[in-house]
């Protein structure tokens, strides 16, 4: 059950003057040990980076072996005050992946510790500024796609899944949630049969997908289309990254209010725990790593894809 830590992570950043600190000091209350926070101001304003790092049994932050987690909440802001009053629906990758610390924390706190350590990252601006973008508009973000990935992608983290909300276009006509293939190094590589497993066994529902561009793995700002930002972490690590995205049946605006669905969001929450379980012990590879050695022996690197390439 996941859908009381996600509505008690609603309630939190339903506020205009909600910050990091305010974040930071919520989770340390209800157990959570290992927290900062960082304000970055950017040309549009500042915002608030959160990151929370949840130790496992046989993590690297105790000397082990089992492998990190990352979990991303991206997005531009989760308000877009004073033009909107009230959490937008962009909001939803942050409430995800606090709602999925929070739940581990709980866990913890009751003795079921997981194997490998999870590192969650997002970031916390109630007054985010809005942007043109068709069908809908977006929201923006006080600082640049490429700081954002700086704080957002760590070099602990040994796999990444960022979790976005994914429903200001016509591509994506069902409500619910879905996962994209994996995105390594500039490489779109197949999708995974152990993520799939997991989200239908999550879901109780054949599993939705959706697919990418290759304009949708290069960072913003080289005036390309991008269906949204959920694969930017991709661009600024080494790591596997996979796309779960929070979808509808019509297309929403980013900064639309009124806009999430709890039920969704603990949905995606749901998943995110089963994979932070299974990837701590090994039972959950992003992508077949001999498939990727021969890729790039035969083909080369596609690194250059993670910059903005030639002006």
């Amino acid at each position: 059950m996941s859908l009381k830590q996600t509505i008690d992570v609603f309630e939190l950043l339903d506020d205009a003057h909600v910050t990091g600190g305010t974040v930071k000091q919520f989770l340390e209350a209800r157990g959570a040990k290992h927290i900062t926070v960082t304000t970055v101001e950017g040309k549009k304003g500042l915002t608030d980076f959160i990151n929370i790092a949840i130790p496992g049994l046989r993590g690297h932050s105790l000397s082990g072996k089992a492998p990190t987690l990352g979990i991303v909440g991206q997005l531009g802001g989760i308000g877009a005050r004073p033009e909107r009053i009230g959490l937008v629906s962009d909001a939803d990758g942050a409430i995800a992946a606090l709602a999925s610390a929070l739940k581990l924390i709980d866990m913890q706190n009751k003795g079921d510790i997981l194997s490998g350590d999870i590192i969650v990252t997002t970031h916390i601006c109630p007054n985010a500024p809005t942007r043109p973008h068709y069908p809908v508009a977006f929201m923006s973000s006080p600082v640049d796609s490429h700081t954002m990935s700086q704080y957002a992608v760590t070099e602990e983290m040994d796999a990444v899944i960022s979790v976005d909300t994914t429903k200001g276009n016509r591509l994506l006509n069902y409500r619910g949630i879905a996962i994209s293939p994996t995105v390594k190094e500039g490489y779109i590589l197949k999708f995974s049969d152990d993520l799939i497993q997991l989200l239908e066994m999550s879901t109780g529902r054949p599993a939705h997908t959706f697919a990418i561009s290759m304009q949708d793995i290069t960072p913003y700002g080289n005036d390309l289309y991008h269906v949204n930002g959920i694969m930017q972490p991709a661009t600024s690590t080494t790591a596997p990254v996979v796309g779960l995205a929070i979808t509808t049946e019509s297309a929403v605006p980013g900064s639309a209010t009124g806009a999430s669905h709890e039920i969704d969001i603990a949905l995606a929450v749901k998943f995110l725990l089963e994979v932070a379980k299974a990837f701590g012990v090994g039972q959950c590879p992003f992508y077949n790593r001999a498939e990727f050695v021969e890729l790039t022996r035969r083909y080369g690197k596609m690194t250059h894809l993670q910059t903005l390439g030639s002006a």
